[in-house]
């Protein structure tokens, strides 16, 4: 149960995300690029905690530093793909969205995606009729949950 306490720390974390950068843009007392400076220690602290806390986990745990090229590939496009998603964020608050709907139609939408990428990429034994009907409902939600709550944001 150990996964849910760090899936829980992780729902915290990204959901103060937006809301932070946002309160960062706005100190930067630079309306015209206050959020690309934002976004600039944004990425300071994408290396202090990536770099830095990632090699220490692993000189602790003794690793061997061997990094198979496929591997190498697929994380850097993760983070090639977060470090987009993360900028786009920047250009949703930039074309006048706010941190409750962009973030809410993120949140709502990245479950959808990643659900529509990990069967494309995994396919359920059985093919897509094997997909249950509370699994499809659950995307339906996700997509209405993200819809009504941008649309009656307080």
């Amino acid at each position: 149960m150990r996964w849910l306490i760090f899936a829980l720390m992780t729902v915290v974390s990204w959901g103060l995300y937006g809301v932070f950068l946002h309160k960062g843009q706005g100190l930067m007392a630079d309306p015209a690029l206050g959020r690309y400076k934002a976004f600039f220690f944004v990425g300071i602290a994408y290396l202090l905690t990536a770099v830095i806390g990632s090699g220490i986990m692993l000189m602790v745990s003794g690793a061997e530093w061997t990094f198979p090229a496929s591997g190498m590939f697929w994380s850097v496009l993760a983070g090639l793909v977060g470090a987009i998603g993360a900028f786009c964020v920047l250009l949703a608050f930039g074309a006048q969205g706010t941190p409750a709907v962009v973030m809410s139609i993120v949140f709502a939408g990245a479950p959808i995606m990643n659900a529509i990428v990990a069967i494309a990429l995994h396919p359920p034994v059985g093919g897509l009729s094997a997909l249950r009907w509370p699994f499809m409902l659950g995307i339906i939600l996700a997509a209405v949950g993200g819809f009504l709550v941008s649309l009656y944001k307080p």
